[in-house]
C-alpha cells in the first residue's frame, strides 16, 4: 500500500471505511438533513433544483495522471498540500430525491494561495506541487461520494471583485443532464459581495452554501466536515 493510500484510508462523509471500499460501493450514508448540509428542498416544499454556475476558466485541459479522491496529496510524492484539511461529502439524487448511482463526480479548486494548477492562470500567488487541484469519483449504490481536500483560498478577478472561497463541481449520469455548479462555505464575508453568489436568488442560495463542522474521530487532526446534496435533472 503506497503512502497516499494510507493516509487517505478514512475518507469517507459519516463513518471510517477504507478509500477502496468506498470507490467501489459508495459513501453508505442516508439523504437525511445534518450540521454542515448544502441540501435541496424536501418534496413539497417547491424546486429541489441544484443550482447551476459558470465552469470558470480552469477546468483541466489535460487531466493530471492523479485524480483521486484526496486532493492534499500527488502519488508519487512525499510532501501535503498546504492549508486547512477538510472533507466534502454528499449524495447525488434525481429530481425525486432518490439516490443516483454510478454519478461521475468531478472537483477542481485553488489551492490555498488562491491558484489554480493551470496553464491559464498567470497569478503571482504561488504554486502547491503537492496539492492535487483536481479530483473525480462515481457515485456507489446510496448514491454518495466524497472528497479529502484543504480549504480554497479567495483570488482577485479585478480590482472590485475577489472571489469568495469555492470548489467547482461537474457532475454526469447518463440520461440526464450534466450539472456544473460551485460550493460555497457559509460565514465567509466574501460571500456577501461575490457576483456569482449573489446571482443565485437568495431562497436558492443554501442548496450551494455548506457550513463547516467538526470533522470525525479517525479524521486528520483539526480537519472539518461538510455536505454538498446535488440534483440531477432527467433529460
Amino acid at each position: 500500500m503506497s503512502r497516499k493510500e494510507q493516509s487517505d484510508s478514512n475518507i469517507s462523509p459519516d463513518n471510517n471505511i477504507s478509500r477502496r471500499t468506498m470507490m467501489q460501493v459508495g459513501l453508505g450514508a442516508a439523504a437525511v438533513v445534518v450540521a454542515g448540509s448544502a441540501i435541496p428542498k424536501p418534496a413539497g416544499e417547491g424546486t429541489c433544483d441544484t443550482p447551476a454556475q459558470p465552469a470558470g476558466p480552469f477546468y483541466p485541459k489535460q487531466f493530471p495522471t492523479d485524480t483521486d479522491i484526496d486532493l492534499t496529496q500527488v502519488d508519487g510524492q512525499e510532501g501535503r498540500a498546504e492549508g486547512d484539511i477538510i472533507y466534502v461529502s454528499g449524495q447525488v439524487l434525481d429530481e425525486d430525491l432518490k439516490p443516483m448511482s454510478g454519478a461521475l463526480v468531478e472537483i477542481w479548486q485553488a489551492n490555498k494561495h488562491g491558484r489554480y494548477d493551470h496553464e491559464d492562470d498567470s497569478s503571482a500567488a504561488p504554486l502547491d506541487p503537492n496539492f492535487q487541484g483536481f479530483g473525480q469519483v462515481r457515485t456507489g449504490e446510496d448514491g454518495n461520494y466524497g472528497f479529502k481536500t484543504i480549504f480554497p483560498g479567495a483570488y482577485p478577478v479585478n480590482e472590485d471583485w475577489t472571489r469568495t472561497p469555492h470548489i467547482h463541481f461537474k457532475i454526469a449520469r447518463r440520461g440526464y443532464h450534466e450539472l456544473i455548479t460551485q460550493l460555497y462555505f457559509a460565514g465567509q464575508e466574501l460571500n456577501e459581495n461575490d457576483l456569482l453568489v449573489q446571482e443565485i436568488p437568495e431562497d436558492d442560495r443554501g442548496r450551494v452554501i455548506a457550513d463547516l463542522v467538526e470533522g470525525n474521530e479517525g479524521d486528520e487532526a483539526g480537519a472539518r466536515r461538510c455536505r454538498f446534496n446535488i440534483v440531477l435533472k432527467k433529460v
